[in-house]
């Protein structure tokens, strides 16, 4: 058989096509992209903690351990709310915990001071006082000045709770003397106390306030500026579930956290 002859010319685009054809197949083999294997870190949480908060963290740490479950389906987060020197005072002396959150810094450091921190406690929100009065304000309260009548009953925090701390702080810097019906050992209590219509006001958080919605009326005041409250938290040292307590702090620490809690009121660390 009479195999016919190529021009040069055929012979290159001959080869050309021959290329052309390699560089496919080796494309079309090329396998797919995969999905990234999960790195070790992003294991799935499995474990129990408990974790003591501040009072006045109750409604937005609620909201946050029932997201932060339902993000990490193997845990449970228990919460034990009260006043923060109450709490220190009780994982001293042995209350199980496996993460404090304080409404001060000074109660936080009475816990690192006893070496039960599993590290550095983190800033994660402040806070500020705000009067809260009975719908209508019946007693007439105006000001901060006003809670210094006779005829005024008050209800604040007593001393060694992180909301009373700020309420002497702030009445020194005013050079105002209290007269108040009742010192609670929580903010909710004392937010209870006028809810009920028990005293004509009550000095609580601006969060407090807001988290009460209609039941109470807030009256802000330039003094409260006196008096910042910085709320940190950390994991403890002998946290049986220490991966689930650290993770819950960085929950509360990031952008989930920041995003509940200025929500409800809370300023910046």
């Amino acid at each position: 058989m009479i195999v016919p002859r190529t021009s040069p010319s055929g012979r290159v685009v001959a080869l050309i096509g021959l290329a052309a054809l390699v560089l496919t197949g080796c494309a079309t083999a090329t396998p797919a992209a995969s999905t990234p294997t999960p790195s070790a870190s992003a294991a799935a949480l499995d474990g129990d903690i408990t974790v003591f908060a501040a009072a006045s963290l109750k409604a937005t740490f609620t909201e946050l351990a029932a997201s932060f479950e339902a993000e990490n389906p193997g845990t449970t987060v228990a919460l034990n709310f009260a006043g923060s020197s109450d709490l220190v005072t009780q994982i001293i002396e042995g209350a199980p915990a496996d993460v404090f959150a304080s409404a001060d810094t000074k109660n936080m450091t009475k816990l690192t001071d006893e070496s039960l921190a599993a590290g550095d406690p983190v800033d994660f929100a402040t806070n500020v006082l705000e009067i809260a009065v009975p719908p209508g304000n019946p007693a007439g309260i105006v000001d901060f000045a006003d809670l210094a009548s006779p005829d005024v009953k008050l209800v604040v925090c007593a001393p060694e709770v992180p909301c009373g701390s700020a309420t002497a702080t702030v009445a020194a810097a005013a050079d105002l003397t209290l007269t108040p019906v009742s010192e609670e050992s929580s903010v909710t209590d004392v937010l209870g106390k006028v809810t009920s219509g028990e005293a004509d006001a009550g000095l609580v958080y601006v969060t407090d306030v807001t988290a009460a919605g209609d039941a109470v009326e807030g009256i802000d005041f330039a003094e409260s500026a006196e008096a910042v409250n910085t709320y940190p938290i950390v994991a403890l040292k002998d946290s049986a579930s220490a991966d689930v307590a650290q993770a819950f702090v960085d929950y509360i620490t990031g952008g989930a956290g920041a995003d509940v809690l200025q929500t409800a009121g809370f300023g910046a660390p």
